[in-house]
């Protein structure tokens, strides 16, 4: 157990794994009448992708706001560049990775399904699904045109004079801040559309 858990890698290896096995338990006792071999297994694969990057991409941004940020004022100064070195900018690759994947995944899995003419209109049934697009790509804009560039001048990965700095800080936090608020609406709608729309 220790050889999988002491690396990320094989953690994931692992997980995929499990569900592999899940999957043919269920299959071999009959328990699932979903066929993998057409559209809807393939439209069902896209969607759990989409899943996993989104967690991945609000958990982080969540993670941010909730824990990082508030608690920066708590760390002694000798221990912050621990966090802005080599946390933070960690942290920001995967968060805005996820993001981008989201999106190429949400946009694939609309075209799949019919969706993806939501986009242009928020006429019933398309309703909640619409609100939601429009909110999650609002959000990944935000995270690639306003918080990643403000923050590597924040975080020093950019050379920027202190004031520009400063401004650069605020400008990222308080858009992560909007990203937060608007993740709520955002995932209401998503998971509204699954279950009758708005």
């Amino acid at each position: 157990m220790g050889a999988i858990f002491s690396s990320l890698g094989r953690t994931v290896a692992a997980g995929v794994a499990l569900l592999l096995v899940i999957i043919g338990l269920v299959a071999a006792l009959g328990a699932t009448t979903m066929d993998v071999s057409g559209h809807a297994w393939a439209a069902f694969f896209v969607r759990w992708l989409h899943v996993l990057c989104a967690v991945m991409w609000v958990g982080l941004l969540w993670y941010f706001n909730f824990v990082q940020i508030p608690s920066m004022p708590k760390i002694p100064d000798a221990e912050k560049p621990a966090i802005t070195k080599v946390i933070a900018p960690a942290a920001l690759f995967w968060f805005r990775h996820a993001a981008l994947w989201t999106v190429i995944t949400g946009l694939t899995l609309a075209a799949m399904i019919g969706h993806i003419g939501a986009l242009g209109t928020f006429a019933r049934p398309h309703t909640a699904i619409a609100i939601g697009m429009w909110i999650a790509l609002i959000m990944a804009f935000n995270v690639w045109f306003i918080i990643w560039p403000s923050q590597q001048k924040a975080l020093g990965l950019v050379a920027v004079e202190p004031e520009a700095k400063a401004k650069a800080a605020r400008i990222a936090g308080l858009t992560s801040r909007f990203n937060t608020m608007l993740s709520i609406p955002m995932l209401f709608c998503m998971v509204a559309q699954q279950n009758g729309g708005l």
